[in-house]
Parts: C-alpha cells; structure tokens; sequence
C-alpha cells in the first residue's frame, strides 16, 4: 500500500473516533514514514495547475493533521529547555549535505518541514510543519513560514515577514509564494494568497484575499493572487463606508498596487543575490 492510501485509510479511522490513546505502533510508524518523507522532499502540500494558481493536495493535509490528532502532547526536552507538544524538533543532519545553513540561537525547524539546497536561515525564525522552502532561498531574521506554506526556488523573505499557514480546511491550499519572489521587511502574506513568480513587493505589505489587487499592467482587480511578473506596494483607497457610519472625515481601506517591474528593481535583487552566494 503506498503512503497516500496508508495516510488515507487513517485520516477516515480517525474520523470514525480513532484517537491518540488509540494509536499504536503501527500507525505510528505511518505518520513517522509520511513526516520523513516531506522532509526529503517527496510529496508537499500544494500543486501548481497555472499561472499563479495552485490547488491543495488533501491527503498531505490530511497526513499533517493526524500528527497533532494521534499523537499525545507529553514534555520534551531540547538544548536545555522544557517544553510540551506533540512532536519533537526536527532533525537537521540532512542540511549540510545539500548546503543549506540555519544559524544557531534561534532557528526553528518542525518535523515535516523542507529546505531544499543552498537555503539560508537566519537566526531567530521559524519554519513550521508541511512548510516547503526551495533551493537557493533566504528565510530571514524573525522570518515565520507556516505550517504547509510553499515557499519556491531563488526566494528572498525580508526581515520580520510572515508567509502564513493554511491547515483546515484540507481543501484549501495554503499560501505560495512562488520562484524568484522577494519580499521586502514586514510583509505578510496569509489565507492562501498566492504571490507570482519573480514578484517583487515592497516593505511592510500585507497580502491577503481580502485586501484588492489592482493590476495596472493587465488593467484588472485580483483578490487572493498577485501575477508573475510585477511590482507591487500598499496604498490606500477611498472606502464605501460612508462618514456618519465610522468617524466624520473620509474613510479608507488598504489596496495593493501593481504595476509591471523596471529594470532598476531587478538589478536591485539581483544584487542582493550576489551577497548570498
């Protein structure tokens, strides 16, 4: 039986009642194969099906969630410091064989977490569970990837970013933040937007399906998605909530503004890139 269907076959016990206490050797193992597994990279949580357009892939999701379900929170113990969950920290023998980095005092990495080859991780952040970080990528100092985040190949993750995590419902695919992005300090990106390849987004932008993308290339209005290919910043847009129904004086709302990528802002990144290598 291959994982999938092992993974399958356990996610519906559990929804029949299965439950920790109830887990045994067997199923144990399951989840141990299927946590290894996304650590070298074998299965990640979403596929790409188009341009900036990505769809879940449930069973990983699924497979993610039965670690917290069948599994018991008890103490542990790592570098001196107690702490209680369900799962230890991940191991880290496999980063140097692909020339990935995480700097000590502060990195945090969960089981079923990826960092492909040549990842750099700076010291404090945190890489959580079902999270994928592409070869040549920068996690930066207070970085969070969360759980079942796709983060792609040539990535750039400023300082103090936020790459949320999408877990429940299983259906929906988390955030991606695709090849070649960059990201500047402060940007958040959450609820399963996806950021287009090569992007570049400037400093403390927030990235969410809620908040419009006004694409200035293309003359259009996205919601949940920025396409490859552009530059985008926060601005501020009148709102439609009239002034007796919040304060007195107009009201505005954030947006995201898109416009196509210049020359300069490539030759910026590509720069900083250098600094890496």
């Amino acid at each position: 039986m291959s994982l999938e269907h092992e993974i399958s076959d356990l996610w519906h016990r559990y929804q029949d009642g299965l439950t920790a206490p109830d887990a045994g050797s067997s199923e144990l193992e399951t989840l141990d194969a299927f946590l290894a597994a996304l650590e070298a990279g074998e299965y990640r949580a979403a596929e790409q099906v188009g341009p900036a357009e990505w769809d879940a892939v449930e069973w990983v999701k699924q497979g993610v969630l039965l670690n917290f379900g069948l599994r018991e929170t008890r103490p542990r113990t790592y570098g001196g410091v107690d702490y209680y969950d369900v799962l230890p920290l991940r191991a880290t023998d496999d980063l140097a064989e692909r020339g990935t980095r995480n700097t000590p005092d502060g990195t945090v990495l969960r089981p079923g977490s990826y960092l492909g080859s040549d990842v750099i991780m700076m010291s404090p952040s945190f890489v959580n569970i079902g999270a994928h970080v592409g070869d040549d990528s920068l996690v930066d100092s207070n970085d969070v990837v969360g759980s079942c985040a796709q983060v792609g190949e040539g990535v750039k993750l400023g300082a103090n970013t936020l790459v949320g995590g999408v877990l429940e419902p299983v259906e929906d695919a988390p955030v991606v933040v695709e090849d070649g992005v960059s990201l500047g300090a402060g940007c958040r990106v959450t609820s399963g937007f996806v950021v287009g390849e090569n992007a570049v987004v400037a400093e403390d932008t927030l990235l969410t399906p809620r908040i419009p993308v006004y694409d200035l290339v293309e003359d259009e209005v996205h919601y949940g998605k920025l396409p490859p290919e552009r530059r985008a910043f926060q601005r501020y847009v009148e709102s439609s909530v009239s002034e007796a129904e919040l304060i007195p004086g107009k009201a505005y709302k954030p947006a995201v503004v898109a416009t196509s990528l210049e020359r300069e802002t490539l030759e910026a990144t590509q720069r900083e890139g250098a600094l890496r290598e």
